[in-house]
């Protein structure tokens, strides 16, 4: 180009260069974009989970205390955690809390006990039945616990029974995901929308009002 300096051309050619690697580096953001471990790795963490509790019970000061820790773990595959307590009627929802793919397995960290525990008078709950529903709408057992006897305040639960829960849950709906906000698709991988929950997932960095946490179980 005998109309063009030698520098001219030199910056042709980077912007060139640069214009050949935008389809490359967006290409690369999308294949590292976060994407949540597989189903079947939160489902092996429930079965092991089962025996020792998905929930525990303490009793502290007079009150008793329900945590809900062991399916907190598991909330970025979750679209529901159903329970009732002293009946089968799995009426009751626990929250979830807001699902960062970066981070799928952490509690939540907030200062209140919204998504850890839940308070009732002392001795309240004799069983608590309990159901994990999955972001698919699929559900898990329905396993029914009681709290152990002569374990002063540590936390602990015991099975009472386990029950088969119906072949087919309600259908999910895609419009009411919550995961999928937060889940970039994996590339030949589909995802399924979770059904909607009754607890609804609150925006990440939402907060509630809440009383202070009470001290760690042991």
């Amino acid at each position: 180009m005998p109309w063009m300096s030698s520098a001219g051309c030199r910056a042709l050619l980077i912007a060139g260069a640069v214009a050949a690697s935008l389809p490359a580096a967006a290409e690369e953001a999308e294949r590292y974009a976060p994407v949540l471990p597989d189903v079947a790795i939160y489902k092996a963490m429930l079965d092991a989970n089962k025996a020792t509790g998905w929930i525990q019970f303490r009793d502290y000061d007079g009150r008793q205390m329900i945590y809900f820790t062991a399916l907190q773990t598991m909330h970025c595959r979750l679209s529901e955690i159903r329970y009732s307590i002293n009946s089968d009627a799995l009426d009751k929802r626990f929250p979830l809390a807001p699902c960062n793919p970066q981070i799928p397995f952490n509690l939540p960290g907030d200062d209140t006990a919204r998504y850890v525990y839940l308070t009732l008078p002392g001795g309240a709950a004799k069983t608590l039945t309990i159901q994990a529903v999955w972001d698919d709408g699929a559900g898990s057992e329905i396993v029914v616990y009681m709290p152990c006897t002569n374990v002063g305040d540590a936390t602990c639960a015991q099975i009472a029974t386990i029950k088969t829960p119906p072949k087919q849950t309600q259908q999910p709906a895609p419009a009411a995901s919550p995961v999928l906000s937060v889940q970039q698709e994996a590339p030949g991988r589909a995802v399924s929308a979770p059904s909607p929950a009754s607890a609804i997932r609150p925006a990440a960095g939402s907060s509630a009002a809440e009383p202070a946490r009470d001290p760690s179980p042991r």
